[in-house]
């Protein structure tokens, strides 16, 4: 039997964390189309509404229920607009293990909201979920999710030579893949201990 997350909603003081819906598709269509959010993830250039759909009603799902892990939007109490989006991924059931990635809308970048919702979502994973290792892999010129990586108390563990592609805008406008090297982080419970931040309410 796949072991598998349960279907969860988690709320911190400034933002909620839950499930995907239909209504979120323009949003997420805006988020993927950002310059940054192109070059450092390997989403499909442009993001049209179709793949935006595609994922929120099948593919972000199918995460949970296949035992991969779990995706969840990121929303704001006061406006309930896309924040961004957090992902648990490549779950290790054996050794309590997984990864995490997260992005951030344009107009909500600088306000702490990637800690804020990557240490929350961590915090439920490991006293509610008992796991024992979160793993952070951050390209080597992303220095914005480096700083999360080291908000949420993360220990950089090496680097990965030239272990990834991201991408790069060319004079004419188009884009290129360029191979860089990955940084991994880890945090572990006991880490958790000694980073500040937020509670969080899980539902």
């Amino acid at each position: 039997m796949t072991s598998t997350f349960p279907d969860i909603a988690i709320s911190t003081d400034r933002l909620e964390l839950r499930p995907f819906e239909e209504e979120d598709i323009p949003e997420l269509t805006a988020m993927m189309n950002d310059e940054l959010t192109a070059a450092w993830t390997s989403a499909p250039i442009p993001y049209t509404t179709a793949e935006a759909r595609h994922w929120i009603t099948r593919v972000a799902p199918a995460e949970r229920t296949e035992g991969r892990g779990i995706v969840l939007a990121i929303t704001e109490h006061l406006t309930h607009r896309l924040v961004g989006s957090v992902h648990l991924k490549s779950t290790n059931w054996r050794t309590l293990s997984t990864e995490v990635g997260y992005v951030v809308a344009p107009w909500a970048r600088g306000e702490g909201y990637a800690a804020e919702s990557v240490l929350a979502l961590v915090k439920w994973l490991f006293h509610e979920q008992k796991f024992e290792r979160l793993e952070v892999r951050t390209a080597a010129g992303n220095t914005a999710s480096q700083q999360v990586a080291q908000k949420i108390g993360c220990v950089s563990e090496g680097v990965l030579r030239n272990a990834l592609i991201v991408r790069s805008r060319t004079e004419d406008g188009g884009w290129t893949d360029i191979r860089t090297d990955l940084i991994v982080w880890g945090l572990l419970p006991e880490d958790l201990e000694e980073a500040p931040g937020a509670g969080y309410r899980a539902g």
